[in-house]
């Protein structure tokens, strides 16, 4: 009788279109997080595509700037975390950053989480591999803290991966498909349960 409302109850699910989604709170450094919603713009230049939490790089073009992401709104001093869910559906070039942590002061990128082909997942600045779990068709979780003025933390799929110092002053996420400066194209990423918290 329970295996079959478990199968009933799954189907369900399946039926109306249900995610059996993380529960909202804080996946790292537990305690104290407030939960927001940062406003954001989409980007789109060169070749890339925004549909939705889709980002797609449609050519191979290793020049210019390729891009599809979502910029979110700045912020200044405190706490600051990041969680989402990348997969990447298909990766015909390489060197694509998914992720970054933009200093609007310097201005500048001041952290880039960026995949290769073959799953490699690494740090652009300083070239340190955080995982190879960003292989084709895989579900990655990627968590950022990052206290201003102090430090920088990258989390995968839940295991600190990156620590970065961090300078003073005013700071933005963005993800979604962006060619890096060594990198090129085409490249689908899906991203999903995007969340922000603050403290």
């Amino acid at each position: 009788m329970r295996s079959k409302l478990l199968a009933t109850a799954a189907g369900l699910a399946a039926v109306g279109g249900l995610s059996l989604a993380p529960s909202a709170h804080a996946e790292v450094e537990p305690g104290g997080w407030t939960s927001v919603s940062p406003s954001f713009n989409v980007q789109e230049r060169g070749c890339g595509r925004v549909d939705n939490l889709t980002f797609t790089l449609t050519c191979s073009t290793a020049s210019g700037d390729q891009r599809a992401e979502r910029r979110y709104a700045t912020y200044s001093g405190g706490t600051r975390q990041f969680e989402g869910y990348f997969r990447i559906t298909s990766m015909g070039g390489t060197r694509i950053s998914l992720k970054q942590t933009f200093n609007d002061s310097a201005p500048g990128p001041y952290f880039m989480l960026a995949a290769e082909r073959g799953g490699r997942l690494y740090a652009v600045h300083g070239g340190t591999t955080l995982s190879n779990a960003g292989t084709v068709g895989a579900t990655v979780r990627v968590n950022t803290v990052h206290q201003v003025g102090n430090e920088h933390r990258t989390y995968v799929n839940g295991s600190l991966k990156h620590s970065y110092d961090s300078p003073d002053g005013s700071f933005y996420d963005k993800f979604g498909a962006y060619r890096t400066s060594s990198g090129n194209g085409p490249a689908t990423v899906v991203w999903s349960n995007v969340k922000f918290w603050r403290k």
